[in-house]
């Protein structure tokens, strides 16, 4: 077992966060588990803890943008090892969720032993879903493809894009030029093979998490 970890649990349902909690510290030495509700907590408590060993990341939590934010974070923290635990899980769900970076996807349905086993698995540098189908060497749909080919500064000017903000509007919030902004924006609509913003918030859309597409999360 490894001990002394710190773990990052990012989920908004309280009794969920307290059982996984609770899970954790019975299962890993001296381990230190620091929680998050939102998307802001998460960045607040990874910008603090810049030497946290896993996050365990429900994709749907406030102020996540489906697969997004999965990308974003893997992206910002190359080095944290992410597993996305989920109320979602059908293939489709999960391999696309591995093939943007995540080490592991374990359903919230998932047996407590079982997670433990698959964090083990994680921290041990393999890959885990519950199936054990998924490989690196998943082919990633063409969308996905183009999404991650986006730098981390064009990929946050087009998820601001999907926010309506104006050329103007994310040059304030950047400290960018406007010229600069415009930039940016043909540089990302060569790269997603689109020839303006709604074609591309479009494309974006298509990673993220929709309950009428993959189908009603499990019970929490």
């Amino acid at each position: 077992m490894f001990e002394n970890m710190k773990i990052v649990l990012a989920d908004d349902h309280p009794l969920f966060r307290q059982a996984l909690t609770i899970t954790l510290k019975s299962n890993f030495n001296g381990v230190e588990v620091f929680e998050a509700q939102t998307i802001p907590e998460l960045e607040q408590h990874l910008s603090a803890s810049s030497c946290a060993d896993l996050l365990l990341l429900d994709l749907d939590i406030p102020g996540a943008q489906g697969f997004n934010s999965l990308i974003t974070i893997r992206r910002s923290y190359p080095d944290l090892g992410v597993v996305i635990i989920s109320g979602f899980e059908d293939k489709e769900t999960i391999h696309k969720a591995m093939h943007l970076g995540a080490a592991g996807f374990i359903p919230k349905s998932t047996p407590v032993p079982e997670m433990v086993v698959a964090i083990n698995e994680v921290i041990n540098g393999k890959l885990w879903t519950p199936d054990g189908e998924f490989t690196n060497n998943e082919q990633a749909s063409n969308a996905d493809d183009k999404i991650a080919s986006l730098t981390p500064k064009q990929h946050k000017i087009l998820l601001m894009f999907a926010d309506g903000l104006l050329n103007k509007q994310i040059a304030y919030e950047l400290g960018l030029s406007e010229s600069t902004i415009k930039s940016h924006a043909s540089t990302i609509f060569l790269k997603l093979g689109v020839r303006n913003r709604t074609q591309a918030v479009i494309l974006l859309n298509e990673l993220q998490l929709n309950q009428n597409t993959f189908g009603q999360p499990a019970d929490t």
